[in-house]
């Protein structure tokens, strides 16, 4: 029994600890120069870096659960703010891919360096 609730404390240290870093880089996104996304815009742009497939919004949609104008709407505000553009699917004219801009690659090293601060501290 004493082992559960060491295993339990120590889950939830983890999870104060993963906390207090998504705090602190929220924080830090808000009160900076940095755009303020929110976390559907941040997914769709995590999505849009990180992985090595053209994204589209038909896959995005299905990726994160939540529908296509969902993720029309959080395309827009991030290619208003320079971090992600469309492109045309050339193998289908009504399809458009999303993709990370430089703005936005580097918009997403700034999130890592705050939360490698954070979670240094």
């Amino acid at each position: 029994m004493a082992g559960k609730k060491n295993e339990a404390s120590s889950n939830d240290a983890s999870s104060d600890k993963n906390l207090q870093i998504m705090l602190h880089t929220a924080s830090m996104l808000v009160a900076g120069k940095s755009r303020d996304l929110s976390m559907r815009q941040l997914a769709v742009l995590l999505h849009c870096s990180l992985t090595n497939v053209n994204q589209t919004v038909r896959g995005l949609a299905a990726r994160l659960k939540i529908s296509k104008p969902a993720i029309t709407r959080a395309a827009d505000r991030l290619q208003s703010e320079g971090l992600a553009t469309r492109k045309p699917d050339p193998s289908d004219r009504r399809s458009v891919f999303i993709v990370a801009t430089p703005k936005g690659r580097t918009y997403l090293r700034d999130v890592s360096r705050i939360m490698s601060e954070a979670s240094s501290s």
